[in-house]
């Protein structure tokens, strides 16, 4: 199975005399645009996850609905308290576990939308090397490979992009 982690797009710098609750933080108009281009190219390479999860975050809610609409199938969005800041790795891998219950493995996809830190944890992790030193700009893509269901260190890291190098 194919599990991408994302870092949301990106958002308003933050500002508390426009956004005094950080949680309802958005995305900058320029980031929803560039984002859109990087999805595009991502489609056209066949990353089309049937399940997002997304932290509860605004930004994060509005990056998993661009990587939604890009998408043909009828991917299902769901929020997900396990990846907002302080991300609980064991609920999302149980969460991850319960959608791919009863799907064919080796063609299954999913994506979570996080937060930095906790995308650069969680993918150090579910590869078997906690202490590794993961960069995710904001709207990059990571792309793990799991012979079975995700486990924390059953991972292997595929690919790792950013809108730069996809010449967005």
């Amino acid at each position: 199975m194919q599990l991408y982690i994302v870092r949301h797009a990106w958002a308003f710098e933050r500002d508390l005399a426009r956004f005094p609750d950080d949680r309802l933080r958005p995305l900058e108009p320029k980031g929803i645009k560039r984002f859109r281009r990087v999805l595009r190219r991502l489609v056209q390479r066949d990353v089309c996850p049937t399940w997002i999860a997304t932290s509860p975050l605004v930004r994060c809610r509005q990056t998993a609905d661009l990587f939604g609409q890009q998408l043909s199938n009828s991917t299902q969005i769901e929020e997900l308290d396990a990846l907002a800041p302080g991300s609980d790795l064991d609920e999302a891998l149980l969460w991850t576990r319960q959608k791919l219950a009863d799907t064919d493995i080796t063609r299954a996809q999913v994506a979570w939308v996080g937060h930095s830190p906790d995308v650069e944890q969680l993918c150090a992790r579910l590869i078997g090397d906690a202490g590794a030193r993961i960069r995710f700009a904001k709207g990059a893509v990571a792309s793990l490979w799991f012979a079975d269901l995700p486990t924390i260190g059953s991972g292997r890291l595929d690919w790792l992009v950013t809108a730069r190098m996809l010449g967005c």
